[in-house]
C-alpha cells in the first residue's frame, strides 16, 4: 500500500503508468501523498515504481472486465489517461491505434462516469492530448500561422492525431451532454480536462518512438557517443517541454477551480527549436556526438503538420499556466546534467 493514512482517501489511477509522462506523474503524486495510487499498464511496473502503489495492475486498457474489477474495488477520485498509441505506430496499424486511443478512452470514461454517480461527484479526467490534433497543409501555411490557438487548423493528418482530437471530444460530450435527455439528465457527470502537449523531452527515460523525439534522440544518442541519423531535415521546426514543466501542467490543470476552465482542452507552450538548433545545443554539450540528417518521408511529412509554435493564452489565464523551463534552463539545468549523470556511471 502506498500510505499509512485511512482506507476512506480516495484514489486517483493512471493509465500508462510505465510512459515517459507515467512515471515521472507517479513520483510526484506519490510524495504529495494526496492519493492512493493505482496504475494500469500493458507491461508491469518496474520494482523501483512499483512500492509507491496501493495497487498496480498489468493489463490492457481494452479489457472491460479488468477495468470493471478495477473500479468496483478502488473509490476513483481523479483519472491520469496515459495510455496510448503513439503516431509513428499508428500510422503502422491505424486500426489497432483507433482500438487503443479511443475505444480505450472511452472504457475509461464510462468507467470515470460509473465512479461519478457512485461518489455522489464529478471525477477529474485528466487527459493529455497533443499538438498532433493540428495539420497544416503545407510549410508556406505552417510559416504564415505562427502561435496557432486551440480552434485552427484542427485537421489531423494522423491516426494518433485524429484519435486525440475525437477523444477531447468525447470528454467534452461526457462531461456536458452525457445522458442530457435520460432520466439521468440531472446527476453529475465527468469532470474532463484535457492539455494538448508539444514535444516532451525527459532525461530520465529513454525516447519510444514518437514522431517529435527526435530531439530527445539526438541528446541520448549523443551522451553515448552514438552517432544520430535525424528522421527529419534541420529545419523541421516544433514547440517542445521539459518533463517536469508537463507534469506541472497536469498537476496545475487538475487543482484548476472548475468554475475556472473555459474549455475542455488547452495548449500548452514552452519553447520552439529546429532540429538544427537542438543539435547544435546537444554537440555544445557533447562533442563527442555525430548527428546527421536522413528525413523519413512520412515522419517529415508528420513534422511538418505541426505548428512551429502554440498560442497557450487560455491556459496561461483560466488556470495560471507559465513554464519553468524555457529553453537555456530545460538544456542547461535539467536535460544535459542528467542525461550526462545517466551515461556515466
Amino acid at each position: 500500500m502506498c500510505y499509512d493514512g485511512a482506507m476512506s482517501q480516495l484514489v486517483a489511477l493512471i493509465t500508462g503508468a510505465n510512459g515517459e509522462i507515467g512515471r515521472t506523474l507517479l513520483e510526484r503524486l506519490a510524495a504529495e501523498g494526496r492519493y492512493r495510487l493505482v496504475t494500469l499498464d500493458l507491461t508491469p511496473l518496474p520494482e523501483r515504481h512499483r512500492h509507491l502503489c496501493q495497487e498496480s495492475y498489468a493489463g490492457n486498457i481494452l479489457d472491460r472486465y479488468l477495468l470493471d474489477q478495477l473500479a468496483a474495488h478502488h473509490e476513483i477520485e481523479v483519472v491520469f489517461h496515459l495510455a496510448a498509441l503513439l503516431s509513428t505506430r499508428g500510422e503502422r496499424d491505424p486500426e489497432l491505434a483507433h482500438q487503443i486511443n479511443v475505444e480505450g478512452t472511452l472504457h475509461l470514461l464510462r468507467v470515470a462516469q460509473q465512479q461519478t454517480q457512485r461518489l455522489g461527484r464529478a471525477v477529474r479526467f485528466i487527459f493529455p492530448s497533443s499538438i498532433a490534433v493540428y495539420g497544416l497543409p503545407d510549410l508556406h501555411t505552417k510559416a504564415l500561422a505562427g502561435r496557432v490557438k486551440e480552434h485552427e487548423h484542427t485537421v489531423p493528418v494522423t491516426m494518433y492525431g485524429c484519435n486525440k482530437l475525437y477523444c477531447e471530444h468525447l470528454g467534452r460530450y461526457f462531461s456536458t451532454h452525457y445522458h442530457a435527455t435520460g432520466h439521468q439528465s440531472q446527476a453529475p457527470r465527468v469532470d474532463f480536462r484535457a492539455l494538448r502537449f508539444p514535444g516532451l523531452i525527459s532525461s530520465d527515460t529513454v525516447p519510444s518512438g514518437g514522431t517529435s523525439d527526435f530531439g530527445p534522440e539526438m541528446l541520448h544518442h549523443a551522451a553515448q557517443g552514438r552517432p544520430y541519423t535525424c528522421f527529419v531535415g534541420p529545419s523541421a521546426t516544433i514547440p517542445f517541454m521539459a518533463m517536469p514543466d508537463a507534469v506541472r501542467a497536469l498537476m496545475l490543470l487538475l487543482d484548476a477551480p472548475r468554475e475556472g476552465l473555459t474549455a475542455p482542452s488547452y495548449n500548452l507552450g514552452a519553447f520552439s527549436l529546429s532540429a538544427e538548433a537542438i543539435a547544435e545545443r546537444v554537440l555544445r554539450a557533447f562533442p563527442e556526438g555525430r548527428i546527421t540528417y536522413q528525413p523519413d518521408p512520412m515522419r517529415a511529412r508528420i513534422v511538418d503538420s505541426w505548428p512551429e509554435d502554440v498560442d497557450d493564452a487560455r491556459a496561461r489565464a483560466d488556470w495560471g499556466w507559465s513554464p519553468l523551463y524555457g529553453v537555456d534552463r530545460a538544456f542547461d539545468e535539467y536535460l544535459v546534467p542528467a542525461v550526462r549523470r545517466r551515461y556515466t556511471k
